[in-house]
């Protein structure tokens, strides 16, 4: 019912980014998704890539502060207002969304998010018969 993605911090720093997305280039690593959130110092890439675990080594390897960290991946109709249904799904049950992106593959849109409590939204996710989605259906 989860995915694991890469959370990545980077200095604020011309090139920065770049940096680290050749070295997943360099090691044959596709990114299926990726969102950047910053402040005027740093900032944390999040990304989906094709291997976690080879994009952990490959980064730590040369330096940077890289996680992997297990999210929920919901597919969602591309539809006006279908996101909004399933995050009220999650408010009704009392779950924070920590944050929150969206990306589509293929004809499919995905929302990804992570919450203050996975257990019970996995829960919620198979209560409401949302479709999950895993790492093979991404590749």
């Amino acid at each position: 019912m989860t995915i694991s993605q890469l959370s990545v911090f980077l200095e604020n720093k011309t090139g920065y980014l770049n940096q680290v997305l050749a070295v997943l280039a360099k090691h044959n690593i596709n990114i299926v998704a990726l969102t950047v959130a910053d402040t005027s110092d740093y900032g944390i890439l999040r990304a989906i890539v094709s291997d976690p675990q080879k994009a952990l080594e490959a980064l730590r390897a040369e330096q940077f502060s890289v996680r992997i960290h297990d999210i929920l991946s919901i597919e969602m109709a591309p539809e006006p207002g279908t996101m909004s249904h399933i995050l009220d799904l999650f408010t009704a049950a009392d779950i924070c969304i920590e944050y929150v992106y969206a990306f589509s593959f293929g004809s499919k849109s995905i929302l990804i998010l992570r919450t203050d409590n996975p257990e019970k939204s996995i829960e919620v996710i198979k209560e409401n018969n949302l479709k999950s989605i895993s790492a093979a259906d991404l590749k």
